[in-house]
């Protein structure tokens, strides 16, 4: 549901008008947050980090939410994390919908296949871990907010890898590892722990944190000894086979 009279995808378009933003004219990140705080202060600044995502045509990022593949979204040029312009069709590059392939994806040996099967399978846990969020909390849900998902949710120029909701409608930030997960880890979950709190969070709303690994480091049990808000999971993958008669 939105907030005022209109999604906020919508009133982004508004801003363009307003500001009178022309054709090849930067406007800042800055700039866009400072106008919705302005005119639409129930906005929050995730919120609006998250649009710009999605409505920038060449965000790899926008592919975690849902963007209209007749256009509808295609709104901005991302020429850097802090900069944009408006989309240009006629000299811009066709929009990203789905995951680009990465340059040279059919070239390269066992050290360049094993970079790649490592990022798709830390894509695949997200993926499967943001789809049953109940293994790691029961009543643990994914975050949503018009159209926005909680899965690669931006958080200042950083990204949590899932944002979600538990059953008392508190945050749950969830960083994975798919190999070990290192005291290192710590500083950057409260990061974003301490972001969703000044920028995010309701008042009375609480923020919490998880690491899921393959391995817990002792140097990262160690750290988060000394932390309330912080839970470590190890997880484990089996296969089993059945064989088929012909």
């Amino acid at each position: 549901m939105a907030l005022y009279h209109k999604p906020v995808k919508h009133l982004f378009r508004d801003m363009i008008v307003d500001l009178d933003i022309q054709e090849g004219q930067v406007i800042k990140r800055d700039e866009i947050h400072s106008w919705f705080k302005t005119n639409y202060p129930l906005v929050k600044p995730g919120t609006v980090s998250a649009h710009l995502l999605k409505m920038s045509i060449n965000a790899p990022s926008r592919i975690h939410y849902y963007v209209d593949p007749n256009g509808n979204d295609d709104l901005l040029f991302q020429i850097d994390s802090k900069k944009f312009r408006l989309y240009n069709p006629n000299s811009d590059p066709d929009p990203i919908y789905i995951r680009q392939e990465e340059e040279g994806e059919q070239e390269g040996g066992d050290d360049n296949n094993e970079i790649k099967s490592e990022f798709a399978y830390e894509k695949d846990l997200q993926n499967f871990l943001a789809k049953n969020l109940s293994l790691i909390e029961p009543g643990l849900s994914l975050y949503y907010e018009e159209e926005i998902s909680g899965v690669e949710f931006p958080v200042g120029n950083r990204f949590i890898d899932i944002l979600a909701i538990d059953d008392r409608n508190n945050y749950v930030v969830i960083e994975l590892k798919v190999s070990r997960g290192y005291d290192k880890t710590v500083g950057q979950i409260l990061r974003y722990i301490a972001w969703l709190k000044h920028n995010h969070a309701e008042k009375g709303q609480h923020v919490r944190g998880v690491i899921v690994a393959r391995e817990i480091s002792d140097d990262l049990r160690l750290a988060c000894s000394e932390i309330n808000d912080v839970e470590l999971y190890e997880y484990s993958l089996s296969v089993s086979l059945r064989k088929i008669e012909s």
